[in-house]
């Protein structure tokens, strides 16, 4: 666990998902504009207040740090030892359409591995955390070890683009494919807020396609699901970040493996 001055490095990673997290459900079905960026994506005022004030947080505290936020891009040395990755308001589209399933992001990587990181709920007030060793759940100060469970059969699966492993692997047919529907319950949330209830227990698992490194909306989801000692692979089963990419974060080791088997199987269709 990392830490500078007195605090640390996880306890700043609450801290700093929490502030975001006020400016969100402050703002929470107030009209505004929206800021326009690419291919039908765009922003609203609370992703840009809500970055704002986690950054705030995290140059108060750590001012030598590299920042890299979803809205206002990189700051900070290049090739910077420790970067936070920010994402204020991941599920943009459910919040402008006044649906409270969003989540505020916030990691930290050091050397290349994700050390901390912490995934806050705006509108419950949980946080999900870790320090890189044990993951946990942060309610009313109060925490709490997080313990991930397949007993739901509930399997989050995005299915907003991009998509690069397409045709191999589209993760609508994921969904038509019998042995899911024998098996599983499709859910699409649309925010990394899933990943964060895998790790707690409250999916059995999250299927996305993507490249994932260093990604500011899936960072601090893969590190909770690692730290509570879910299985996490890429699609191909390969390390996360290796191989094809994308992202299966399972609770245990039987789920993995059956969803594994069906993307292969997808794979293997188009071959």
């Amino acid at each position: 666990m990392g830490m500078i001055d007195s605090e640390p490095d996880g306890r700043l990673a609450v801290r700093a998902a929490l502030a975001g997290a006020v400016m969100v459900r402050a703002m929470f079905g107030e009209p505004g504009a929206r800021v326009e960026k690419s291919a039908g994506d765009f922003a609203t005022a609370a992703d840009l207040a809500a970055e704002e004030a986690i950054v705030g947080v995290l140059r108060a505290a750590r001012p030598g740090d590299a920042v890299t936020g979803e809205e206002g891009g990189s700051s900070g040395a290049v090739d910077a030892r420790r970067r936070w990755l920010v994402d204020p308001l991941c599920g943009t589209l459910n919040y402008a359409s006044r649906s409270m399933l969003v989540g505020v992001n916030v990691a930290l990587r050091v050397d290349g591995a994700i050390t901390a990181a912490a995934t806050a709920d705006p509108f419950s007030g949980e946080v999900f955390w870790t320090d890189g060793q044990r993951a946990r759940m942060r309610y009313e100060d109060r925490d709490e070890d997080l313990t991930p469970s397949p007993g739901s059969r509930l399997v989050d699966v995005n299915l907003d683009p991009p998509f690069p492993n397409a045709p191999g692997f589209q993760a609508a047919r994921l969904l038509a494919d019998p042995g899911f529907v024998r098996r599983f319950r499709p859910r699409v949330v649309s925010t990394t807020l899933a990943v964060a209830w895998v790790a707690a227990g409250r999916r059995a698992a999250y299927v996305t396609d993507g490249l994932l490194r260093d990604s500011v909306h899936f960072s601090a989801g893969i590190a909770l699901c690692r730290a509570a000692g879910c299985v996490v692979t890429g699609l191909d089963g390969t390390p996360v970040h290796t191989g094809t990419g994308g992202l299966i974060a399972a609770a245990d080791a039987e789920t993995h493996a059956a969803l594994l088997e069906m993307v292969n199987g997808q794979a293997a269709q188009v071959r």
